[in-house]
This record gives C-alpha cells, sequence and structure tokens, in this order.
C-alpha cells in the first residue's frame, strides 16, 4: 500500500495556476510594434501552429516536472504488511571494553593468535543477531562510557555497529563503574523483569567517576541482572588472572544483581555467553506490530529530472541542429 507522508503538501499543485492568473490580472505597460500583415503571413507559413504546439508541449511538461516535485516533497512510501514481533523477550545492554589491553594478541583462533577485541567483536555481533525477540543495546567504554545504540528491535544493526567499533575511540583506561551506571539509566524504565546487562571487560577499573558497587547496588535495587565476562588469556603469579582482570570486583558485581561471573581465556569460552541468555526466562510483554515502510521519493525525482532534461533538449535541439547545419552561418 502506497501512502503519502506529508500529504497536505498536495495542496501546492494549483500554485503555478494561481501565479499566473495573479500575474495576468496585474496591469502593466506593455509595448509593441504594430505589424498588419504579420499574423497572415505566420498563417501562410504555418508557423503559428508549429509554435503553438511547441508552447503547449512545453507547458505540459514543465506541469509534469512541478507535479512531480510536489509529490516527492510530499514523501510517498510503501507500507508493507504488518509484521508482529514475538511478544516474549528481554531488554539486553552490551557493554563493550574499547580500553586499549584489548588490542593484546592472546586469544587462540585455529593455529593463530588474534587480539582480544577481534575476538569479542565477531562473537558479540554474531550473539546479537541470534537475539530474536529480545529489544538489544551497545554500551562502549574505555575511559569514558557512550551508547552507541540504544534498545532496538534492530539487532541487525547493533551487530553492525559491534563489527564497526574501533579501540580508542572511548579512551585508553577503563571505566566498568561508569558503564554499569549508564546501564542502569537505560534500562530503568524497561520491566522489572526483563532488564538484562552482559559487561566484558580485560581490565581494572581505573577511569570511572561511579564507583562500581555503588553502581551495582543501583542496578540490584532497579532488578538490572548484570553478567560479567573477564577476557584474559594470561594469567598471573600462581595461577591467579588478576594481574590483569578483577575477576573479584566483576564477581562481586553479578552476585549482587543476580547475575554470574565468567571467565573468557578463548573464543570458546566466550561462545558460553549464547547458554546465559538462553537460559533466561522470557519475560511476556505486550504485543507489537511492526510494518516495514520502504521510501519511495527516489521515483518522482528521477522523473522530474528527466523531464527537465527532455524540455532542454527540446528548447536547444532545434537551434543546435540549425548551427550545426552546413552553411547555415552568414556568408559575405
Amino acid at each position: 500500500m502506497i501512502e503519502l507522508a506529508y500529504p497536505w503538501l498536495l495542496l501546492l499543485l494549483p500554485l503555478p495556476v494561481l501565479m499566473r492568473l495573479f500575474k495576468a490580472a496585474t496591469p502593466g505597460e506593455q509595448g509593441a510594434i504594430r505589424a498588419p500583415f504579420a499574423g497572415r503571413w505566420r498563417d501562410l507559413s504555418g508557423s503559428s501552429t508549429s509554435a503553438f504546439k511547441g508552447r503547449s508541449l512545453n507547458t505540459l511538461l514543465l506541469a509534469m516536472v512541478w507535479l512531480c516535485l510536489v509529490l516527492a516533497a510530499a514523501r510517498p512510501q510503501w507500507i508493507g504488511e504488518p509484521i508482529e514481533l514475538p511478544n516474549s523477550g528481554r531488554d539486553l545492554l552490551l557493554a563493550i571494553d574499547l580500553s586499549g589491553s584489548m588490542q593484546i594478541e592472546d586469544m587462540q583462533v585455529g593455529n593463530s593468535l588474534v587480539s582480544r577485541i577481534t575476538a569479542v567483536k565477531a562473537i558479540a555481533a554474531d550473539f546479537t543477531r541470534r537475539r530474536s525477540g529480545d529489544r538489544v543495546g551497545l554500551i562502549l567504554f574505555g575511559t569514558r562510557a557512550y551508547v552507541q545504540a540504544p534498545l532496538t528491535f534492530d539487532i541487525r544493526t547493533v551487530g553492525q555497529f559491534i563489527e564497526e567499533a574501533q579501540l580508542g575511540f572511548a579512551g585508553e583506561d577503563t571505566a566498568i563503574g561508569d558503564a554499569l551506571g549508564l546501564a542502569v539509566k537505560r534500562l530503568r524504565e524497561r520491566p522489572a523483569d526483563s532488564r538484562v546487562l552482559v559487561l566484558l571487560t580485560d581490565g581494572q577499573d581505573t577511569a570511572s567517576t561511579v564507583d562500581p558497587m555503588e553502581a551495582a547496588a543501583l542496578a540490584s535495587e532497579m532488578g538490572v541482572r548484570v553478567y560479567t565476562i573477564g577476557i584474559s588469556r594470561r594469567l598471573g603469579t600462581g595461577g591467579n588472572s588478576s594481574a590483569e582482570v578483577d575477576e573479584a570486583l566483576l564477581a562481586a558485581i553479578a552476585q549482587a544483581t543476580g547475575g554470574q561471573y565468567f571467565r573468557a581465556r578463548t573464543p570458546q569460552e566466550l561462545q558460553g555467553i549464547y547458554k546465559i541468555l538462553d537460559d533466561l526466562e522470557p519475560v511476556e510483554q505486550e504485543k507489537t506490530t511492526f510494518r516495514p515502510v520502504e521510501s519511495l521519493t527516489r521515483i518522482p525525482v528521477a522523473t522530474a529530472f528527466w523531464l527537465a532534461f527532455l524540455i532542454i533538449l527540446l528548447r536547444s535541439g532545434p537551434r543546435f541542429l540549425s548551427r550545426s547545419q552546413p552553411g547555415s552561418g552568414a556568408h559575405a
């Protein structure tokens, strides 16, 4: 079904006619040279008929150009059939660490090592695209935390944002508390039983203006379940990885909010995030329908362009041909 986004703009269609009538009604002085026999000679030569036909065609084409331009301004669009979105799902935010340490290459993929951010982006983007029925949002953080994508059913776009994320855009440090606080702010207006945050980091909190545990307490109060994932393959003394990942903090955040902490040493372990979300009980929400919309503005715009091009050809064509014919110039 075709609809116009701004149908009231069609009221502009008679504007050229009104302007012409107004101009004709305006008194003005017109000078002319009287030639009593000029009309008779035009009738004999047939030039008046051809000129009248030319003016009529020109007026018709100009009217069609105006019609196309007004129609384009009214924004025609194709409205598809209603699509009912799943009525069960979660409001899920992904918070991904973009600090400088994420460039360390210690993730084993086949026979080679890749950087942590490469593994995270590939798996998180695929994970996001599998979240059919969930509203998914994206928070990126380093020294600062910011929302890259708000909660949306457009999981394909969120996955693309994850793949396009670049290290250093948010700073070189790690602000876990700020990312957690920002997530709580975004989720607090959603249904209480569907608020989920998955936070991925490979470091310790070094730049937050909000204490991570205070943010975790607020998340718990707001009913936000936080699942934390520590990403690191390197081990400290005695097999403890706390030299890089603050596992105690991440575990405390998860425990305080009813979530769970996971350690990801390899991409295969990182894929365990799938099971985390699949095991969550879906929450019944109000049914939502979605009608796909495709803009058709390009069609009247392109039509107006080619009609204008045709007008130019019709006006300049005869003169161009007469000039190009041999012997058309003046002779001495």
